[in-house]
């Protein structure tokens, strides 16, 4: 995770670069560069506030903070018009958490390890909830294909806020169960995963506060160079938007939730790694997604339809993840070829 940090030097350049007035790609580019290492100091700060606040609050900050980054990238682009980009980045965020993420862990871990094993109980329930959760997800988006006319009236439009509203009742839901109803069972089986030992925070609470709160900040700032960027810089290099929203954007907000979940399989701690990837994409899902909707109310009602190629990832995605848990045990092969779907899937997108 170090090394992330030397990433840092780019928020001052960005800075300077918005004042100076540099190309649009090139703020794209540092601005990129300095929100990753903003990521890792908001999750090291994240862990160190959870250390101190107990299990109950701690837990409840992790779910929170997990997936901040794409949140304030979100509401940015919200404000800024980019309904599309916000989009794609909520089903580029799932899909790329299931097949990067989840595949680098399963191929760098498996080099190491001949099989890894991993809690597929608790890893079971994990991928069962964003199988459901997708479902709710791309409901709104299978009924508007089935409409005749194609058009969005603010009649359909209610049905998103709905749908969103039912999925933060389940993100609460889940909540109530993961920290008060079932806690003795998944703290029992989080300390036998991890052998009772306990790491402790980088950082003392105050520190931990402080730098949570700076990096809150200057990923907002980041965030803004970045969403600025993000249509000049295609139509200067050609990028499709889609393949920015779905494809780089989550990979940016992603890269230090990434990095620990490689680094948890190259500790042979799989299960650990598999919670990172697809909690991630359940908060997506349950958290973000139905708070981004809810908020473009203040602008204008974001849709969340998914073209029919999104909404095939989506579901290729999870069910392969429902599947890939089933036996508790992960090898190379395996994550080769889930990376392998991902670049494919990149490269689809890239030419739509």
């Amino acid at each position: 995770m170090n090394f992330l940090y030397l990433l840092l030097v780019f928020v001052p350049i960005s800075i300077v670069g918005h004042f100076m007035g540099f190309s649009e790609t090139a703020m794209f580019i540092l601005s990129a560069l300095g929100i990753v290492p903003l990521a890792g100091v908001m999750g090291t700060a994240t862990e160190g506030v959870s250390h101190y606040a107990g299990s109950r609050i701690g837990g409840f900050l992790n779910a929170t903070f997990g997936n901040a980054t794409e949140l304030i990238i979100g509401i940015i682009g919200l404000k800024a018009g980019l309904f599309e980009v916000v989009k794609s980045s909520i089903a580029g965020s799932v899909i790329g958490n299931i097949l990067l993420v989840l595949g680098l862990s399963m191929f760098c871990g498996g080099l190491k390890y001949k099989t890894q094993t991993f809690n597929k109980n608790a890893v079971r329930l994990t991928s069962s909830m964003l199988l459901f959760a997708v479902v709710c997800l791309t409901i709104p988006a299978i009924f508007t294909h089935t409409l005749s006319d194609k058009t969005l009236t603010t009649k359909y439009e209610g049905i998103n806020v709905l749908v969103a509203i039912i999925l933060l009742i389940i993100y609460i839901c889940q909540i109530i169960f993961t920290f008060f109803t079932h806690k003795d069972v998944l703290a029992t089986e989080e300390a036998e995963e991890n052998d009772g030992e306990v790491e402790e925070p980088k950082w003392n609470l105050k520190i931990s506060i402080l730098m949570l709160v700076l990096s809150t900040v200057f990923i907002a700032i980041m965030s803004e160079f970045f969403v600025g960027a993000v249509e000049p810089m295609t139509e200067q290099v050609g990028l499709p938007v889609t393949f920015v929203g779905i494809i780089l954007v989550p990979i940016i907000g992603n890269a230090a939730e990434h990095s620990t979940a490689i680094i948890m399989a190259l500790k042979n701690k799989m299960s650990v790694s598999m919670e990172i990837a697809l909690g991630s994409s359940l908060q997506i899902i349950l958290f973000v997604a139905p708070v981004l909707i809810l908020l473009s109310l203040l602008w204008k009602p974001m849709s969340v339809v998914f073209t029919p190629f999104e909404l095939v990832a989506l579901f290729s995605s999870v069910i392969i993840a429902n599947k890939l848990v089933d036996d508790g045990k992960s090898n190379w092969l395996e994550g080769f070829v889930l990376v392998a779907t991902y670049v494919i899937l990149g490269a689809m997108f890239f030419i739509v």
